[in-house]
C-alpha cells in the first residue's frame, strides 16, 4: 500500500528483523529493485550494522534519540570518529570475525 501512491522517499523500519536469512536478501533485493525501478529515495532504519553498511550510501548513527554521526557508509564504517559509532563497528567486524572461524 506505501507503494500505491508512487512516494519519492520510502521509509523502511526494520524491514528484515525476525526473517531468516534467505527472507532478508530477498526482501533487500525487492527495495533495491524498487528504488531503482522508480527512482525514489529509501530511508532504511535498522539495528544491523552489517545490513545498513550492505545497502545504504550513507549512514546515520543514533544515540538515545540523537545524531552522533553522520556520513557516507564507507567512511563511518572504515574510520567511526565518535566512540559509540567505533563501539558498533568493532562489535560488527568482531562477529563477522567470529562467523568467519566457525564456517566450514
Amino acid at each position: 500500500m506505501a507503494l500505491a501512491c508512487e512516494p519519492r522517499l520510502l521509509i523502511a523500519d526494520e524491514p528484515i528483523t525476525a526473517l531468516d536469512i534467505t527472507v532478508q536478501a530477498e526482501i533487500l533485493a525487492l527495495l533495491d529493485g524498487l528504488v531503482t525501478q522508480r527512482g525514489m529515495a529509501l530511508l532504511f532504519i535498522s539495528h544491523g550494522l552489517a545490513v545498513v553498511a550492505d545497502v545504504a550510501d550513507r549512514v546515520a548513527v543514533l544515540k538515545d534519540g540523537s545524531t552522533v554521526e553522520s556520513g557516507r557508509t564507507r567512511d563511518i564504517v572504515r574510520e567511526p570518529r565518535h566512540a559509540y559509532t567505533r563501539a558498533l563497528v568493532n562489535s560488527a567486524w568482531a562477529l563477522e570475525s567470529e562467523l568467519d572461524r566457525l564456517a566450514p
